[in-house]
């Protein structure tokens, strides 16, 4: 009863702000849906813009859908421009829960009272959004804290949201021309993943501690500390970090940071979490990043909010490494080749031609000066141009369109003339030269040494027991793979030796040429 009974809300709260005429006209090539939408629209008024109607339709429906709408905005190849635009706007700030309330839970979370913990709390939350909201509080020891809190009975409602979002994707799939490439039960699915991991909390601690550590040598970002004995799926503890939010420009600048610098070192850490890691803060909204103004890490990123991570494989880093790459170089037929490559559209598509539809959407702004020129647009128009080719997208790289186009939107706002291509081309090429130099080399031989060893002593055994258990016949696919294995790792090995062996030539003959004509 409770379902239906939200099913009939939501299609209420649709009908009212005038959502069902802008989905039915994506169909209207059907007679009896052009008739359902004349009838349904029929008495009301329709003067907003679609955007704006659909953005205010999701607000009324409340935090799992206003989330929707802004995992939805990152999405430009599945709406159009002026929507996308609009549900960016989306802001999921909520009332907070009542204090009395918010303390149960927390003693609940903790296991004990709060009293036992700290040694003072603010009862009123500092922040709060759909999903928790924050206290300050102070440890027995004296340490400042923030305290989050998981809002009660999200479960039971996220639940109840998804299986409707769940059926309206497969509506979308059946009814749409472009149902099967947008693939939308599968961008169901992964907002499923995100909000399931933003319930639990104590994933949301651990992204925060993976996160830390990787950072821990890049002095321009700061993550706070978690304290695990007081963590649990509905309560964290952590470091409270003091800044100015990102977005209160003119504070910062009166507290002397360099904003051109700021700018540039947001670049650095979002490239840096990607190519380096494969592991980014995937919501770097301006409400989630602060600017140390503490004269210790003064001018540091202050990095909060860690429900929503991404990451890459190594197959998925080297691709866009090489696409950004291709890209900065105008080589438009090695974008084309590799999207064909890596099976991101079908591999009878005619590189040339798709060659020519990158060209045509790219070279227009190369023409322009650099810093008037918008990475994330160009590669927006790139999505939008792929249904021509059947271009799959693809889930793993959702959560980077999203932070990408926030990264540059953030670095813009703080810095109009910031050029996004030439501060992330030197790091790309540094980075690919250290996928495909000798450092790298040195790197896979010592980390593969230990699989090595054990299975070079046995690869005759192997091949000569393969040999006489099928006499006459070809090799089998398993007897290729190893032999292709044995090759590929004698090929690694000469490479090592060699090098090896020419670096101590050249320190033996430097040497040799010092003390020969080192007194004159």
């Amino acid at each position: 009863m409770r379902y239906f009974m939200r099913l009939a809300f939501i299609v209420l709260t649709l009908l009212r702000h005038g959502v069902d005429d802008l989905v039915l006209s994506r169909f209207d090539q059907h007679r009896w849906l052009r008739m359902l939408s004349w009838v349904t629209t029929r008495g009301r008024r329709l003067d907003a813009p679609r955007g704006q109607r659909l953005r205010l339709a999701l607000e009324a429906l409340g935090p799992i859908f206003i989330k929707f709408g802004q995992v939805l905005s990152t999405r430009r190849d599945l709406v159009p421009p002026d929507i996308a635009d609009e549900l960016a706007r989306l802001q999921d700030r909520v009332p907070p829960i009542p204090a009395a309330q918010a303390r149960r839970l927390i003693e609940q979370g903790l296991g004990q009272p709060i009293e036992a913990v700290f040694s003072s709390f603010e009862s009123e939350a500092v922040a709060s959004a759909s999903i928790a909201q924050v206290h300050f509080a102070v440890l027995k020891d004296g340490r400042e804290v923030a305290v989050k809190v998981l809002r009660p009975g999200m479960l039971d409602v996220i639940e109840d949201d998804l299986a409707l979002l769940h059926t309206l994707a497969r509506w979308v799939e059946r009814l749409s021309a472009d149902g099967k490439r947008l693939r939308p039960r599968e961008v169901v699915a992964e907002f499923d993943t995100y909000l399931h991991d933003e319930l639990d909390l104590v994933r949301e601690a651990a992204n925060a501690a993976q996160l830390r550590r990787n950072m821990a040598d890049l002095p321009l970002i700061l993550v706070p500390e978690m304290h695990w004995q007081w963590c649990s799926a509905t309560v964290i503890v952590m470091e409270r970090m003091k800044g100015i939010p990102i977005s209160q420009t003119e504070r910062l600048r009166e507290a002397g940071v360099d904003i051109p610098k700021l700018a540039r070192d947001g670049v650095t850490i979002f490239f840096t979490q990607v190519f380096r890691d494969g592991f980014f803060h995937a919501d770097m909204h301006p409400g989630n990043i602060q600017v140390s103004v503490d004269p210790a890490t003064f001018g540091r990123y202050i990095a909060l909010d860690f429900g929503i991570v991404g990451t890459l494989t190594q197959v998925d880093k080297e691709y866009l490494a090489q696409n950004f790459l291709a890209f900065f170089r105008r080589d438009y037929q090695r974008v084309a080749e590799l999207h064909v490559e890596s099976g991101w559209v079908p591999p009878n598509t005619r590189v040339d031609a798709l060659e020519a539809a990158i060209r045509a959407v790219c070279e227009p702004h190369f023409d322009r000066p650099l810093r008037e020129i918008s990475l994330g647009q160009v590669l927006m128009r790139l999505f939008q141009t792929s249904r021509r080719f059947n271009v799959e997208i693809q889930p793993q790289l959702v959560l980077l369109q999203k932070t990408l186009l926030n990264v540059e939107g953030l670095g813009r706002e703080l810095d109009p003339d910031l050029d996004l291509w030439s501060t992330a081309k030197p790091f790309l090429e540094r980075w690919m030269n250290e996928q495909l130099g000798w450092r790298a080399l040195v790197r896979q031989l010592k980390a593969e040494a230990p699989r090595y060893a054990q299975l070079l002593p046995e690869l005759p055994r192997l091949v000569h027991q393969r040999l006489q258990e099928r006499p006459g016949r070809e090799p089998d696919p398993v007897l290729l793979a190893l032999l292709r294995e044995q090759r590929r790792t004698n090929r690694l090995l000469s490479a090592g030796l060699w090098s090896a062996l020419g670096f101590l030539l050249g320190v033996m003959v430097a040497r040799l040429v010092v003390q020969l004509y080192g007194g004159y």
